[in-house]
């Protein structure tokens, strides 16, 4: 029988852009020219502040998912993620990470109580061990506050996609958002991706070109290197 799921909060393990160390640095939607023009650009565009407050979020929320990938990581280096051995005599020896998953090996079979309470014994001990070098580190807290600013951050996304775009300025903010919660990984090929990179960027050419300095952005989307 294979090993079971882990019980074990394990939010995130295939988290896009943080665990596979890259990253979008959003596109710049702040003027060249000072606080004045961000302030005029955004009174203008109620799209384009609300990009605003999710960018901050957004930011936040990644900081916050490496913050407790990292004590994660070091959780399962130094003490291991919880789980317990199911040795049934005559079969191969089974590890199990929850005890759901114990009851699903065992079954109903009468003759198991002592290999069960063996087993559930052995994970209690290993849970405990986890929970006490949790809340010495500080996993669970820091894994809370990341849920917590992804809320944030969807909800803010959510009114962005239901708030019109009055400007370029805000249209591009859009396409950003769209890119950085959507695209699998950076430079991702798969369609519709090429398509809304090729989009946005075209966009910021048009608005160069087109819109005072006041009114758009001068620089250009940029990407870390990989």
């Amino acid at each position: 029988m294979a090993d079971s799921d882990n019980t074990t909060t394990l939010p995130f393990v295939t988290r896009r852009r943080v665990l596979a160390g890259t990253a979008i640095v959003p596109i710049v939607l702040a003027p060249s020219h000072g606080a004045n023009a961000n302030a005029v650009a955004e009174s203008a565009d109620p799209a384009v502040a609300l990009w605003r407050r999710w960018d901050a979020a957004q930011k936040r929320t990644e900081r916050l998912c490496r913050k407790q990938q990292r004590l994660e990581t070091r959780l399962a280096r130094t003490i291991g993620f919880p789980c317990a051995v199911v040795r049934i005599p005559g079969e191969d020896d089974v590890t199990v990470h929850s005890l759901e998953a114990l009851n699903w090996v065992l079954g109903d079979r009468l003759e198991a109580e002592d290999i069960r309470n063996k087993a559930e014994a052995e994970f209690a001990a290993h849970q405990a061990r986890w929970d006490a070098a949790d809340h010495e580190i500080g996993y669970s807290a820091a894994l809370q506050a990341e849920l917590r600013a992804g809320k944030r951050a969807q909800h803010l996304l959510e009114e962005l996609a239901a708030t019109e775009a009055r400007s370029l300025m805000g249209v591009a903010g859009k396409l950003d958002a769209v890119l950085r919660t959507g695209e699998a990984w950076e430079e991702c090929d798969e369609f519709p991706w090429p398509l809304i990179r090729s989009a946005l960027d075209d966009l910021l050419q048009i608005g160069e070109k087109t819109a005072s300095a006041n009114s758009f952005p001068s620089s250009r989307r940029r990407r870390t290197a990989t």
